[in-house]
């Protein structure tokens, strides 16, 4: 009991931290050796061990696995927004879609960048000016932009729909030895649930605050989009997604499937399998940044800079999430966290419900998706692998429920995302959370438990 008493004080102190606005950098190995010494046992006596040793493998195995996502994701992004590739998706998707659309027109701009490997940070910087102004036109509340966003860009195209590149779909390949478009036809289903229920909910507050004779509110005068912006043609701006999407289709389903020879990867201990759904991302995305680059390299003057904020967008993110795997490998060390696994897999014999707990209860302890996915799969993929070979479930499946369960509690109030989100819009929890709550937790949860049900019937019954 005691134990579980630290527990719930680490965590609280975490959230606390976040959201108060402190780094996770900062807070995360202070209050991972807290914890140790509030329930560590022996532990409590080599404070230093597990810092250097426990705390920093667990942050530096996840920066050796993904920094390359990290970077080639960040440079894109940046190069999108560069070249305006960026606002022309939005501004196109918005303007053709009418005032009288305008939720839907930011929720998809929102979904077509992040599916093309803009970070979610990035797209909430793009859309928020372009949201701006239509919200305002429209008439619609501006509390009720940051709950569009989320979305638009922290749901259905970060989990759930087939070939996204976004690191919460990447994780889950290395241990199932699956890709990107694993169990599309699950990653359909949810996506589209998570849209439709999505917009539902935004429509019905929109025409709530209508009733309430609730307008737009205050609208600063440096706040707005420029229409009068030359941005460029909407084919040229989509292109670089395309390619990724098809780059990623080619080399993750064709060549190294059928063209290339992995066997001298076995004396490192490694199968091609488990590592070429992310060498196929990477090389998908690093083929868009060489087009862009060749097809607009008269209008980048100053490429250098560009390519040295691309580089140092990927930082923060990508250590935000490794302190969170780190403080994630020290509670994993804890006795606690055996017993914690225990009463999670005790739950069902069912690995698809296992998982889908397990992942979703991690992910909302770290407020990290990508953290609390790969500290959760380190720990259990081997049993959830085991369990479902039992059932003739597929890796594919599981790779899905896992990457699904991530978008759930991730976004409580001190997840990163949702704080930056908040601050780029100017607004408060107070002010504008609830959205972000039901349309990136509520009902991403309620998606996820429906297709845990569905899926479950389907291979235990």
């Amino acid at each position: 009991m005691f134990s579980i008493i630290g527990l719930i004080l680490s965590l609280s102190l975490i959230i606390y931290l976040a959201y108060k606005g402190y780094s996770t950098i900062i807070t995360a190995p202070i209050v991972a050796l807290l914890t140790v010494l509030i329930i560590g046992g022996d532990s409590s006596r080599h404070l230093m061990f597990t810092y250097t040793e426990t705390y920093m493998n667990g942050f530096s195995s996840f920066v050796k696995n993904y920094f390359p996502i990290f970077l080639t994701g960040a440079i894109f992004a940046r190069l999108m927004e560069e070249v305006g590739y960026a606002k022309s998706i939005a501004y196109f998707i918005t303007k053709k879609l009418g005032n009288d659309k305008t939720i839907l027109a930011v929720v998809l701009a929102g979904a077509l960048l992040t599916y093309g490997g803009v970070s979610l940070f990035t797209v909430a910087f793009v859309l928020y000016p372009i949201a701006n102004v239509l919200f305002k036109e429209s008439n619609i509340p501006k509390r009720l932009i940051p709950g569009t966003i989320a979305l638009g860009a922290f749901t259905f195209t970060m989990t759930a729909l087939p070939g996204t590149p976004e690191i919460q779909n990447v994780i889950p390949m290395r241990y199932f030895k699956t890709d990107t478009f694993s169990a599309p036809l699950i990653g359909i289903t949810a996506s589209l649930l998570m849209l439709i229920l999505g917009i539902t909910w935004l429509t019905y507050r929109v025409k709530q605050a209508n009733l309430n004779n609730e307008g737009y509110g205050t609208l600063n005068s440096d706040e707005g989009f420029d229409n009068n912006l030359n941005i460029p043609n909407i084919f040229i701006s989509v292109m670089p997604i395309i390619i990724i999407f098809i780059s990623n289709l080619f080399f993750s389903k064709i060549f190294y499937k059928h063209l290339v020879d992995g066997s001298y990867l076995n004396k490192y201990n490694l199968t091609l399998d488990s590592i070429s759904g992310t060498w196929s991302v990477i090389i998908s995305i690093f083929i868009s940044i060489l087009i862009i680059l060749l097809v607009n390299m008269n209008k980048l003057k100053n490429l250098n800079k560009v390519l040295n904020e691309g580089i140092s967008n990927s930082f923060l993110p990508l250590l935000s999430s490794s302190a969170i795997v780190g403080y994630g490998s020290v509670i994993k060390s804890l006795p606690i966290f055996i017993t914690l696994q225990s009463l999670i897999l005790n739950i069902s014999s069912n690995p698809i419900i296992s998982e889908a707990l397990s992942v979703n209860i991690i992910c909302g302890i770290t407020a990290s998706a990508s953290g609390g996915l790969t500290i959760t799969l380190d720990a259990l993929a081997p049993t959830f692998i085991t369990m479902s070979q039992s059932l003739n479930i597929s890796p594919e499946v599981m790779h899905r429920i896992a990457s699904l369960a991530s978008g759930g509690l991730d976004t409580l109030p001190h997840n990163g995302a949702v704080i930056t989100t908040l601050a780029i819009c100017g607004l408060t929890h107070k002010d504008a959370y609830k959205d972000i709550f039901v349309t990136s937790v509520l009902i991403p949860i309620f998606v996820t438990a429906l297709i845990v049900i569905i899926t479950s019937f389907i291979y235990i019954t």
